[in-house]
């Protein structure tokens, strides 16, 4: 699936694995294991994904898993494979560090664990002699001022009342995961405001698992929270808003422009889209140089 995925989209594929975090979950689909055999079972698997994408045909024994003359007939375009990041915290990536090349952890705060020479999961890369790549996963809320950024944050909970949270943390309590954790953490610890460090919010990890914490704030302080991050070894950032699409355009309109993107060319060509225009799926862009010939 992944080598098709790779082909069809011309190799612009990203694989993002997550050992899991959910016992009832795994049940449902038949897996009866640990939380440390995940792991196990997440580096034999990928040992293969690799062997299997690099080389074409591979057999493999493992503790958990076996396979002999498995083979791929048709080669992803990347080369030896897509890259392949490992969700989740410090653990997983800890864990499967014998096939990690990118971490993506999606915790945010005043220190990132992509941070320092000393960051463990370095060390057990450089142990091996390779290097790893760190991403984070946030939400970002991005309003020309920061007024309206805090307000939009504030709207998107405006009818979450104490019951409704108790509810979903009685869901979001029966995972095993140690970033599900530290996230509760989080949000319990800096409550009432949710704000864990300058303009870092938790607000969605009142009902919604893994990745919870936002980016908040007019342009030039999320690009300045984005490049503190970069400092502290972070090379990725992947972004979700709510709703999906306008804060996408938000993004490329206001947000863009003031990082150091090798795109940002192409990026002024977006804006945001007019209410009129966000009419089901009929919705369709203009860029700026068509718009002001309307």
């Amino acid at each position: 699936m992944a080598a098709t995925f790779d082909r069809l989209s011309e190799g612009r594929l990203l694989i993002n694995v997550v050992a899991g975090g959910d016992r009832g979950e795994a049940a449902a689909d038949g897996i009866f294991v640990s939380h440390d055999e995940r792991y196990e079972i997440t580096d034999e698997f990928l040992t293969i994904w690799r062997k299997i994408l690099a080389e074409g045909k591979t057999s493999f024994q493992g503790k958990h898993l076996r396979v002999e003359n498995a083979q791929v007939y048709y080669p992803a375009v990347q080369k030896p494979y897509p890259p392949l990041y490992l969700g989740g915290f410090l653990r997983c990536c800890d864990r499967g560090r014998s096939q990690a090349r990118r971490c993506l952890p999606h915790l945010g705060g005043t220190t990132s664990p992509g941070g320092g020479k000393d960051c463990q999961v370095r060390v057990a890369a450089a142990a091996q002699g390779r290097t790893v790549r760190f991403g984070i996963r946030l939400h970002v809320i991005v309003r020309e001022t920061t007024e309206q950024a805090w307000s939009a944050a504030n709207s998107l909970i405006r009818y979450v009342d104490r019951e409704t949270v108790a509810k979903a943390h009685e869901r979001l309590d029966r995972f095993d995961s140690e970033g599900q954790r530290r996230m509760a953490s989080l949000v319990q610890q800096n409550a009432p405001n949710l704000e864990v460090s300058p303009n870092l919010w938790t607000g969605i990890g009142l009902l919604r698992r893994g990745a919870a914490t936002a980016l908040v704030g007019d342009p030039s302080i999320v690009a300045e929270r984005m490049l503190e991050y970069a400092d502290l070894g972070i090379e990725t950032f992947i972004f979700s808003g709510y709703p999906h699409l306008e804060e996408a355009y938000r993004v490329a309109e206001l947000l863009f422009p003031l990082l150091p993107l090798s795109h940002a060319e192409a990026t002024r060509t977006f804006r945001l889209p007019q209410p009129e225009e966000l009419v089901g799926s009929e919705f369709r862009p203009k860029t700026k140089a068509a718009s002001n010939t309307d």
